[in-house]
C-alpha cells in the first residue's frame, strides 16, 4: 500500500519520510527480532538495540540459539514498537506505533564492541567475551503504523499505515 493514499472523506494523508522513520528507530531501544531455525521453524524474541550508521545492533549470548540460527541464515525481520507518551495514551486504547522491516543480519564476536564506542552501552567491557553482536541491516521497505501522525489519528487505519522505501531522498 502506498503512503500517499487519499481515504474518502479524510483528506490528504501526509507523506512519511525515511528520515522520520530513522529518527523514530533511533529514539526507541526495544524490538522484536524474528528469524528461522535451520529447520525452517519461525522464532522471535524481544531484544534491546542501538542504531548506528543506518544499522541496528543487538547483543546476544555467543552460544545462544539466536546467535547460531541467525548466523546460519542471516535473514531476519524486525518490529519496533514506538511508545506514544502522554495522558491521552492512558485514556484511549491505542496500540503503540510500529516500524517493521526485513533485514540481513551478521553475527560478530563481542570484541567488535571494543572499537565502536556508540555500541559500548550494549554490554559492559568485562562481559563482552560472553556475547555476540548481531548487526542488522534493513532491506527493502519500512512498513509503519502510526509513525508521524497525531495519537488520535492512529484509529484511522488508512492514515496510520505507510510503506517507506529505505532509500533516502
Amino acid at each position: 500500500m502506498s503512503n500517499s493514499s487519499h481515504p474518502a472523506g479524510r483528506g490528504v494523508v501526509r507523506q512519511l519520510t525515511v528520515e522520520e522513520v530513522w529518527h523514530a528507530l533511533s529514539h526507541a531501544s526495544f524490538a522484536v527480532l524474528s528469524h528461522v531455525t535451520p529447520g525452517g521453524e519461525p522464532r522471535s524474541s524481544g531484544v534491546v538495540y542501538t542504531m548506528s550508521g543506518g544499522r541496528m545492533y543487538v547483543v546476544v549470548a555467543k552460544d545462544s540459539w539466536k546467535a547460531r540460527h541467525i548466523a546460519a541464515n542471516g535473514s531476519v525481520a524486525v518490529t519496533v514498537p514506538i511508545r506514544r507518551g502522554g495522558v491521552m495514551s492512558l485514556l484511549v486504547h491505542i496500540p503503540p506505533a510500529t516500524v517493521s522491516f526485513p533485514a540481513v543480519a551478521a553475527v560478530h564476536p563481542g570484541s567488535a564492541l571494543a572499537d565502536r564506542p556508540e555500541l559500548a552501552r550494549l554490554a559492559p567491557p568485562e562481559r563482552r567475551a560472553e556475547f555476540a553482536v548481531v548487526e542488522i541491516t534493513p532491506a527493502g521497505h519500512f512498513v509503519t503504523y502510526g509513525v508521524g501522525i497525531p495519537l488520535l489519528r492512529m484509529r484511522d487505519q488508512a492514515a496510520s499505515r505507510a510503506r517507506v522505501p529505505l532509500v533516502r531522498s
